[in-house]
C-alpha cells in the first residue's frame, strides 16, 4: 500500500482488502474514479460489485478499504468520516509513509465514527 501511494501520488490511490474469518489474505488496488483523485477517492464501482458478487459465492469477504492522504495524516479526514458507512470495515489510510489502521463505526451506532485499531488486522499478505 505505502509503494502504490508513492506511485499514485499527488493523486490518491484506493483500494479492497479481502480474506476470510477476520484475515486479511488480499490487497487488490483499485481505480481511484473520483473526478478530483487528488483530495478524494473513489473505489471503481466495477471492482467493489465483482469483490460483493465474489464474497456471496464462495470468495473472500470484503474486510475493509484503503486510500492514501498524499498531503495529510494517516487518520480518517472529515470526508472520510462523512463518507462511511458505519458497517465495522477496516480503513487503512496510508499517509507519510505510514499506515494508520482504523476500523468505521466500531462500538458505535453511527456511521463516520472511527477507532484507531493501531495495528492491521490479523495479518496482511506479504509483498
Amino acid at each position: 500500500m505505502i509503494a502504490e501511494a508513492a506511485a499514485a501520488h499527488p493523486r490518491e490511490c484506493c483500494g479492497i482488502m479481502l480474506g476470510r474469518d477476520g484475515v486479511v489474505e488480499a490487497v487488490v488496488p483499485c481505480d481511484n474514479v473520483h473526478p478530483l483523485p487528488e483530495h478524494h477517492f473513489e473505489i471503481d464501482p466495477a471492482a467493489l460489485i465483482a469483490a460483493h458478487r465474489a464474497a456471496r459465492g464462495d470468495g473472500p469477504d470484503i474486510l475493509g478499504y484503503y486510500h492514501s492522504h498524499p498531503s495529510g495524516f494517516a487518520e480518517p479526514s472529515a470526508t472520510d468520516a462523512a463518507m462511511a458507512a458505519g458497517d465495522g470495515r477496516f480503513w487503512a489510510i496510508v499517509a507519510q509513509g505510514a499506515v494508520g489502521w482504523w476500523r468505521d463505526g466500531l462500538g458505535v451506532a453511527k456511521a463516520g465514527v472511527f477507532e484507531g485499531c493501531g495495528q492491521p488486522p490479523e495479518r496482511l499478505p506479504q509483498d
